[in-house]
């Protein structure tokens, strides 16, 4: 049986598709596309098609698994009214089963129509289905290119004490920070170089995208999301976006300068995720860290050495491809469990 899992985000739809053999994983597939939902999110059923073809024919898959946080994009109104239209497309899309990742379980097209709010960013519960598989009682930090899940686990069971966005933001368990999507703006007050303090300019002028593949964290193909200033992905442009967050440019700044003001940015949000790892810590009284997503090696393992804790990443069970879109991998697990 194969099992398309989909992890549909504000800015990047995750596909992993997975074959069962009699309930065991005979093989795994993934794939993922830049789908910036708040403009384009009517190219949605396109995308998840086109997604599915890049690995074998859609009359292949035999069931379809959905988890989103796209309804938070400013397309819609309400969070009510994303979930929604996910739902509307995503049913349009296929003719095979289909059910949505929700707080507590799948939920099916009905289940969700009656609450729709079950299946808001509801994501990370798809992904505590592997970490489980890791550990009974562990942490698990998933940073992908825009936001920061970190869920504590218990007796084989995620804990977390907040259920929604707005909730685990008050946590801890929540963190809006990523490795390609963050505004350098919106967690740097000051950028240290060559022994001074320079207040940081409050504008769209650079990602932590363009501050990783300065550093060599982070390949041009790994850059999927859009630039601020529309221009390229080399480094040259990168480091001209970044001297701008300090209203520089790169007649004042040498290559090396940005190269210093990049390790200081690292840094900071290494702390910004340590912050919220700490309080999830102390609330839940466990230590040991399995990291996964695109930023696992990047920020999440040196946030957790901050701290002192042990630290294991996904990558013992998945591959460094598949931890990138975890959610997905969870998704088409808890559809097959669900299916059966």
């Amino acid at each position: 049986m194969k099992i398309a899992g989909f992890d549909i985000g504000g800015a990047n739809t995750d596909l992993a598709i997975i074959d069962f053999d009699d309930g065991e994983i005979k093989n795994i597939e993934v794939d993922f596309a830049y789908l910036p939902m708040w403009s384009n999110n009517d190219n949605l059923s396109n995308v998840l098609i086109e997604l599915i073809e890049n690995i074998c024919p859609v009359n292949e898959i035999d069931a379809v698994g959905i988890s989103m946080t796209a309804e938070l994009v400013d397309a819609y109104d309400t969070k009510k009214d994303g979930v929604l239209d996910v739902v509307k497309k995503c049913g349009d899309t296929f003719s095979c089963p289909i059910a949505y990742v929700g707080i507590g379980g799948m939920l099916s097209k009905s289940e969700i129509e009656i609450n729709p709010l079950k299946a808001a960013a509801a994501n990370w519960i798809a992904t505590a289905q592997i970490a489980t598989l890791i550990s009974d009682n562990c942490i698990f930090i998933d940073t992908g290119s825009t936001t920061t899940d970190i869920i504590p686990i218990k007796s084989g069971k995620e804990c977390a004490v907040g259920k929604s966005d707005f909730d685990r933001s008050a946590t801890g368990e929540l963190v809006y920070t990523g490795t390609l999507r963050t505004n350098l703006a919106s967690f740097l007050d000051v950028v240290e170089l060559n022994g001074k303090e320079y207040r940081v300019s409050s504008e769209l002028f650079a990602q932590t995208a363009d501050v990783y593949l300065i550093l060599g964290l982070i390949s041009e193909d790994d850059y999927i999301c859009d630039t601020f200033d529309g221009e390229s992905k080399s480094k040259i442009d990168c480091a001209k976006r970044v001297a701008r967050v300090v209203c520089a440019d790169l007649d004042m700044l040498s290559m090396d300068d940005v190269v210093q003001m990049c390790e200081f940015i690292h840094q900071k949000q290494i702390e910004q995720i340590a912050d919220g790892l700490k309080q999830v810590c102390e609330t839940q009284n466990l230590d040991l860290i399995i990291t996964t997503g695109l930023g696992k090696d990047i920020l999440d393992k040196p946030a957790a050495e901050l701290l002192g804790m042990e630290v294991k990443s996904m990558d013992t069970i998945l591959t460094d491809e598949e931890c990138v879109v975890a959610p997905a991998v969870g998704t088409a697990i808890m559809m097959n469990k669900y299916l059966n």
